[in-house]
């Protein structure tokens, strides 16, 4: 079965292998993740509200690839999209790829600051300038929130995990919440870029 890509009211065949699905984006309800981050460089945990591993983050970085490049995998080690910063900008590719056919998105513009970044994503296969294939993702890597939108809903939101009378709280692990009929793969993948796309607010 060929993945799809949601974009509001439609869906628009990709031709992704069955393995490597943008996944649940038929979902009617909201859904919770938890995120740890781990030890190593980019490196990302992601589990459902009953402990389940969902996806993991991996990141690599070598002179005969790409300057970074960070993959995210599904809980059986499937790669469903790559992430690599080339010469011009942070890139989302299918599997391991980073080949232009293997295209899922693009960063159209990215501002980054230690208390407020914004970036703007735009899906491929759409009309250039269409705003229902367009993310926009606002606000702080250092404080792991971010807000993210589509015209003008938000289709998913990030936040640290907080517990009641604990004043320090770990940056090591937040909650993402994915609203409905948006794909969860897409949305972990370009949250990759939000938390990690600066080298000076690497995860």
């Amino acid at each position: 079965m060929a993945a799809r890509l949601r974009t509001g009211e439609e869906e628009i065949d990709r031709g992704m292998d069955s393995d490597a699905s943008l996944l649940m984006s038929t979902w009617k309800i909201p859904v919770d993740y938890k995120v740890y981050k781990g030890r190593l460089w980019g490196d990302l945990t992601v589990y459902d509200a009953y402990g389940n591993l969902v996806y993991r983050v991996s990141g690599r970085s070598s002179s005969s690839s790409p300057r970074c490049i960070k993959t995210l995998f599904d809980a059986a080690g499937t790669p469903l999209i790559s992430v690599a910063n080339l010469d011009t900008g942070w890139q989302g590719f299918r599997g391991n790829s980073w080949d232009s056919k293997d295209l899922v998105f693009t960063v159209q513009k990215a501002v980054y600051s230690t208390f407020k970044t914004e970036i703007i994503i735009f899906v491929a296969g759409g009309s250039v300038g269409d705003p229902r294939w367009t993310y926009r993702l606002i606000g702080s890597p250092f404080r792991r929130s971010c807000t993210i939108y589509r015209e003008n809903s938000i289709v998913a939101q990030t936040n640290l995990l907080y517990k009641l009378r604990k004043v320090i709280y770990s940056r090591h692990k937040f909650r993402v919440t994915v609203y409905p009929e948006v794909d969860h793969v897409l949305v972990m993948a370009m949250l990759v870029i939000f938390f990690g796309g600066s080298s000076t607010l690497l995860l």
